[in-house]
């Protein structure tokens, strides 16, 4: 799964997904995507499946950039712990995704494939989604 290499820092703050995504938010690298329709955080094994179902379902071909990477951790002290003591140890990591962000992107495939491969991708994320292409110029 992904995190960052290195992790030895301070224990961040929550960053909030409230807003639109000003940057990231056009297909840039392929040519289809998948856009975000809210805010939230996605954590790495909600990104991680929705890479495999979409790998399985083009059948590795094509190329798959995914456009977010769990940069922000979250904390969790142990059950049954007495209150202080500082702040509880890092669980798991998470990405900060603001709406119209484009997660993943896909290319190399016709555009059912990919529609359908992206679709595959939605249920496995915890917000709407939406099927985009890369704009003529």
């Amino acid at each position: 799964m992904l995190q960052p290499k290195k992790t030895k820092w301070r224990r961040t703050h929550r960053l909030t997904t409230k807003g639109f995504a000003y940057k990231g938010n056009t297909v840039a690298f392929g040519d289809y995507g998948l856009k975000a329709l809210s805010g939230t955080r996605i954590t790495a094994r909600q990104i991680e499946a929705a890479r495999i179902a979409i790998t399985r379902h083009v059948k590795r071909s094509g190329k798959i950039w995914i456009r977010i990477f769990p940069h922000q951790q979250i904390t969790k002290k142990p059950l049954e712990t007495r209150m202080g003591k500082g702040k509880g140890a890092p669980d798991h990591w998470v990405a900060i995704v603001k709406e119209g962000c484009v997660m993943f992107e896909l290319s190399g495939v016709d555009e059912p494939v990919a529609k359908e491969a992206m679709r595959l991708a939605m249920h496995k994320l915890p917000i709407k989604c939406k099927f985009v292409k890369r704009e003529k110029v």
